[in-house]
C-alpha cells in the first residue's frame, strides 16, 4: 500500500468510526425530537451576516475591530423586514488569541441581537476561500474581488496538523459550552461546505477532502459532549442526489448522519432550488436552507423564497449589507476584478451601505412571508 493510500484509508476508517460509535457525544436529536423543537420555532428567515465594516470573521470578531454599533444598526435593519434569524461565522484564531474576549463580545452580541428578536446560527469551521488565516490586523479588500479577505477555519496548516487537534477541541467545547444553554442561540453549524476546495487563486489544500472526513466527526463529537439545547448542522452544497445516501461522499454521509437539522446551500433556479429541497426533506428532520439568492446565477428571493414557505424550510441567504466583503461582485471576480465597471445586477446583499433596500420589491417580499403563518404564501398584490 502507498503511503497516500495508506493516509486515505486511515482518515476513511476514523470517518466511519465517528459515524458508528461518537465515544463521549450525546446522542443526534431523535426524529420526533428534532420536529418538536422546530414546531415551536416561527418560520426562520434571515441572512448571512457579516457587518459592513469586517472583511471577514477575524475582523468581526478581534478586540480591535469589533463594532458593535453597527451591528445593532444592521440587525435593526434586519428587524424591519421581518427577519428573525442570522447565520454568524465564528473564528478559532479568535478564540486561541483571546478566548474570554471572544465569549464576552459573542455575548454582546447575542444581546443585540436579542433586542431585534433575533437568534443567530453560529459557525464553527470554514473551508472557503484563504486557506492560510492569520490573526491580527487583516488587509484591506482587493478592489473589484468578491469576498477577498475571507478566510477558512481551522485552515489549511492546521488542519493537516493532527497534534493540534486538542486546540481545536478546545475551541469547539469552550464555545459551545459557554452558549449550550443560552436561549438566544439559535443552534450550530459545525462546517461550513467542509469538503469544499476554498475557491478563489488560492492553491489547493493537499488531501483536504480526507482529512475533513478525518475530522468532521469529532468535531460533531465535541459539540455533542457539552450537550447543547440547540441543534447541531452542516450542510451538503454540492450534487443532485442528496436522498441517495449511497451517493453521497464521505464528508456529506457524516453531515447527513450526524446533523440534528439537516441543512444545505443552493444558488440555483427556483426548478432546482425544489428539487432538492424535497431531497433534505426525504431525511424526515427540519430542513434549512442556510445559503441561497445568487441573482446573476438565477437564484432571487422571489424566485426561492415562496417555495421554502410553503415546505416551511428555514432560509438564510448569503449577504446582507454591502460593505467590505464585496459580494454584491459575482464569483467570477476572481478572474475579471470589477475595478471599473460594476456589474449590472449585484449578486448577493440586500441593504446598501445607508441602509436603503437595494430592491425594495425583495425586502417587501421578505416582510409579507415572514408575517404570514408557516406554510401559507400570501398571494400577490
Amino acid at each position: 500500500m502507498t503511503p497516500a493510500r495508506a493516509l486515505r484509508f486511515a482518515f476513511a476508517s476514523i470517518a466511519a468510526l465517528t459515524i458508528a460509535a461518537p465515544s463521549e457525544a450525546r446522542e443526534i436529536w431523535t426524529k420526533p425530537a428534532a420536529a418538536t423543537w422546530y414546531a415551536k420555532q416561527p418560520w426562520l428567515v434571515g441572512a448571512n451576516y457579516t457587518p459592513r465594516t469586517a472583511i471577514n470573521q477575524l475582523e468581526m470578531w478581534q478586540g480591535d475591530t469589533f463594532d458593535p454599533a453597527t451591528i445593532d444598526q444592521e440587525l435593526g435593519w434586519a428587524q424591519s423586514i421581518g427577519m428573525n434569524t442570522m447565520r454568524v461565522f465564528i473564528h478559532n484564531l479568535v478564540w486561541e488569541k483571546d478566548p474570554e474576549g471572544l465569549k464576552r463580545r459573542m455575548d454582546q452580541f447575542l444581546t443585540i441581537a436579542a433586542k431585534h428578536k433575533i437568534r443567530p446560527l453560529f459557525v464553527l469551521f470554514d473551508s472557503c476561500w484563504d486557506p492560510d488565516p492569520v490573526a491580527g490586523p487583516q488587509h484591506p479588500p482587493i478592489p473589484g474581488v468578491h469576498n477577498s479577505g475571507w478566510v477558512q477555519g481551522p485552515g489549511a496548516a492546521r488542519l493537516a496538523d493532527r497534534t493540534r487537534y486538542g486546540a481545536l477541541q478546545a475551541y469547539v467545547k469552550d464555545v459551545v459550552g459557554h452558549f449550550a444553554k443560552d436561549t438566544r442561540v439559535l443552534g450550530w453549524d459545525v462546517w461550513n461546505e467542509p469538503n469544499n476546495e476554498g475557491g478563489g487563486n488560492y492553491a489547493a489544500t493537499p488531501d483536504k477532502k480526507i482529512l475533513v472526513a478525518g475530522l468532521l466527526g469529532q468535531v460533531f463529537d465535541w459539540a455533542q459532549s457539552v450537550d447543547p439545547i440547540q441543534p447541531l448542522t452542516s450542510g451538503v452544497w454540492i450534487g443532485d442526489s442528496w436522498d441517495k445516501p449511497a451517493t453521497l461522499d464521505p464528508v456529506e454521509r457524516i453531515q447527513v448522519s450526524r446533523s440534528d437539522v439537516v441543512s444545505f446551500h443552493d444558488y440555483s433556479w427556483p426548478e432546482t432550488f425544489a428539487k432538492r429541497a424535497r431531497q433534505m426533506l426525504s431525511y424526515g428532520r427540519p430542513v434549512f436552507c442556510t445559503e441561497y439568492m445568487a441573482r446573476g446565477n438565477g437564484s432571487t428571493f422571489d424566485g426561492s423564497l415562496p417555495i421554502a414557505k410553503a415546505l416551511n424550510i428555514a432560509m438564510m441567504n448569503w449577504g446582507f449589507v454591502d460593505g467590505k466583503t464585496q459580494t454584491r461582485l459575482p464569483w467570477d471576480s476572481w478572474k475579471k476584478p470589477y475595478t471599473f465597471d460594476e456589474p449590472t445586477i449585484w449578486f448577493h446583499e440586500v441593504f446598501r451601505g445607508d441602509g436603503t433596500p437595494y430592491r425594495s420589491a425583495e425586502t417587501d417580499l421578505i416582510r409579507t412571508l415572514a408575517a404570514a403563518p408557516k406554510g401559507v404564501v400570501p398571494a400577490p398584490r
